[in-house]
């Protein structure tokens, strides 16, 4: 199977150009290039068709949540018969095990795991052994270390119709795959047995399981069932069901693998004790002995991936497998918003580091701990076979490696220009804000506000609420399923005006807002520098009455810089309109589908939107047969029908109140 992109476009513009230059590049032996394309001018629609022609797997890397979920969208647009995957942090809410020796204080590891992202991550592996053309959109995360993938492959379980093996052999191997044991209720990872059956729900599932039915020792049939009612949906030939933790190791293994960190932790301790740390010493015996016997008993131990160098077979001081292992040997790497996606590759190490290296001399840790980390950049470089940094603002670095394959692409298929730029005073910017959004409203136009803080933001979110505004803020503290459902609630109408810091600025592809105001603007730092500036005044470019406003007291270096090169490139722009008698017109975008339904994780919750409630008559009907039909399922000892049946009784009772 070949990449498909699905279009009703084709390429125009400087896309075809573009297109042609960098696919000739990287098939004539280039290994970097650099795509500088202005906001707006499809560079989205150009890497698309450069994976198209290439039709090697691709991994597209963005600097931030919010832009990758973005890109999933697009690209699942793009393709959507091929596998297109998201991978991205699973943590919601993330503080690493630390330690800080000037005030002794310890501070262990809390984290709120996503279990649907769990899953996507799971779906993205998976698609990578068993397909060959597939495309995954990921965070800067991707850096960091993962399971071995030879390990996770070699350790999949493979069941097909006629296969001999037990029913008690089959729930060892899901057992050695970290699957657990539920007979109540079947969720993600687990498994449920009831005499011959055996009913499993794989780690990239959520709402489908597999059913699998034994005759003797041997299966008699696979059927995909409805993981809520036991529906059949399908029955299959066969299928391979991949761990349910990227980090796994066969049995056979656990006994070096013990011995390995027995060994380690003598020799950790002796080193203690030689420089007189007795108190680090019998910290560290207790830790690493606790784990020990956690692996001995269950095969896995809270904090595992300090532990990953045993469990890769990796050496101290190698890199650790992260996901551009589970890519073949030719793949294209697709850096997005490089000139800051680079910067933060750089960057993660040098702070991963410090913080192990605290844990490590003060005996929380083995010296193993620093093997559990990102990528240095030089691994990261080694990593990648092929690789396009793609940025309106690329970096000194993209610029120096790409040399003569920096390939331009200013002109928009829609024919608009960058948009203007006016400069209002800074010290009464909340008055000029004001008037600037009562106009916006009488016309029904949306806004980017850009603040300094998220403090600021939030507080200017609840002033202008009071003022009748349909107004929200989106800053880092927002959940990642949540940003991307405040970007389509603009879209959708559901409000006017978005306020931000620094994720309103990248990739961002809202051709609703035809207003960018642009706080302190005069306040010169990373959040005002040229390129950031260069890249706020793009958010107003997909629209045909954008507007941005540089709210300054005086006109700085990077004010300066950023209102140069709109200028360069409009003046390229309306020369290029002239010549083609082009008429500028706005981007008419469709809203995409969110993450959540792409992936099935709000179904029920959106089936219940939809459902028509019942009235009071109907809803006592449905309670007596919904009584009868649980107590039938308890008699039979399916307990987790039962349960279902009777949640779905108490919410009917609401109807009777």
């Amino acid at each position: 199977m070949t990449y498909q992109i699905q279009s009703p476009f084709q390429p125009c513009g400087d896309q075809p150009g573009a297109i042609k230059k960098m696919v000739s590049g990287f098939s004539s032996g280039h290994k970097e290039q650099t795509l500088l394309g202005v906001t707006g001018s499809g560079k989205t629609f150009s890497m698309a068709h450069v994976i198209q022609q290439l039709g090697v797997p691709t991994l597209i890397i963005a600097p931030n949540k919010t832009l990758a979920a973005q890109l999933f969208t697009e690209f699942l647009e793009f393709f959507p018969n091929n596998a297109v995957d998201f991978f991205i942090s699973y943590y919601d809410y993330y503080q690493p095990e630390a330690y800080i020796p000037s005030t002794d204080t310890y501070i262990d590891k809390d984290a709120s795991i996503n279990d649907d992202i769990d899953k996507m991550r799971h779906r993205s592996t998976q698609h990578l052994f068993e397909q060959s053309q597939v495309i995954i959109i990921a965070s800067v995360s991707c850096i960091y270390g993962l399971g071995s993938p030879d390990a996770y492959s070699e350790l999949a379980v493979f069941i097909k119709v006629g296969l001999e093996i037990s029913r008690d052999e089959l729930l060892a191997q899901l057992l050695t795959i970290r699957y657990r044991r539920d007979d109540v209720m079947l969720t993600r990872g687990s498994f449920r047995v009831r005499g011959e059956i055996v009913d499993i729900m794989p780690a990239h599932q959520k709402d489908q399981a597999l059913r699998v039915e034994f005759f003797g020792d041997e299966i008699e049939q696979i059927s995909l069932i409805d993981s809520t009612s036991g529906d059949e949906i399908t029955e299959l030939d066969k299928i391979t069901l991949y761990p349910n933790s990227h980090y796994v190791m066969g049995q056979k293994n656990m006994g070096e693998v013990i011995k390995q960190i027995q060994k380690d932790l003598r020799d950790q301790l002796q080193f203690f004790h030689s420089i007189g740390k007795l108190v680090e010493a019998k910290r560290l015996e207790n830790r690493v002995m606790e784990d020990i016997e956690s692996f001995e008993a269950l095969g896995y131990c809270p904090g595992i991936e300090n532990y990953s160098r045993y469990l890769s077979g990796k050496k101290a001081g190698e890199p650790p497998p992260t996901l551009f292992d589970y890519f073949p040997e030719n793949f294209l790497t697709i850096v997005d918003e490089s000139h800051l996606t680079i910067p933060q590759i750089r960057a993660m190490y040098r702070g991963d580091r410090a913080r192990k290296e605290n844990l490590v001399n003060f005996g929380f840790r083995l010296p193993s701990a620093l093997d559990n980390r990102p990528l240095n950049f030089d691994e990261f470089k080694k990593g990648v076979d092929k690789i396009l940094y793609v940025s309106a603002t690329p970096g000194p670095y993209e610029i120096e490696q790409s040399a003569d394959r920096i390939i331009q692409q200013i002109i928009r298929p829609t024919g608009l220009v960058d948009p203007e730029i006016l400069i209002k005073p800074a010290k009464t910017q909340m008055d000029g804000l004001y008037s600037e959004l009562k106009e916006l409203k009488k016309h029904g136009g949306k806004a980017f506000v850009l603040t300094l803080t998220k403090k600021m933001a939030e507080d200017l979110t609840s002033y202008f609420e009071t003022m009748g505004f349909r107004i929200r803020y989106l800053h880092s503290q927002i959940k990642t399923l949540e940003r991307a459902e405040i970007l389509k609630s603009l879209r959708q109408d559901d409000f006017d005006i978005l306020v931000g810091i620094n994720l309103l600025r990248e990739g961002l592809d809202l051709p609703e807002v035809s207003l960018v105001a642009i706080l302190d603007a005069d306040k010169e730092g990373f959040l005002r520098s040229k390129s950031s500036l260069i890249q706020m005044v793009g958010r107003a470019a997909r629209n045909l009455n954008g507007k941005v406003i540089f709210f300054a007291d005086s006109i700085t270096k990077s004010m300066q810089g950023a209102m140069d090169e709109t200028h360069r490139r409009r003046e390229i722009q309306l020369e290029y309109n002239r010549k083609h008698q082009i008429s500028p017109r706005s981007v008419h975008k469709k809203i995409a589908p969110d993450l959540p339904s792409i992936y099935g994780l709000n179904q029920q919750a959106s089936e219940k939107k939809t459902a028509s409630s019942p009235n009071r008559d109907e809803a006592a009907k449905m309670i007596v047969a919904k009584r009868i039909e649980m107590k039938k399922a308890a008699g039979d000892l399916n307990f987790e029908k039962a349960l279902q049946l009777k949640r779905e009784i108490t919410e009917l009772s609401e109807h009777l109140a």
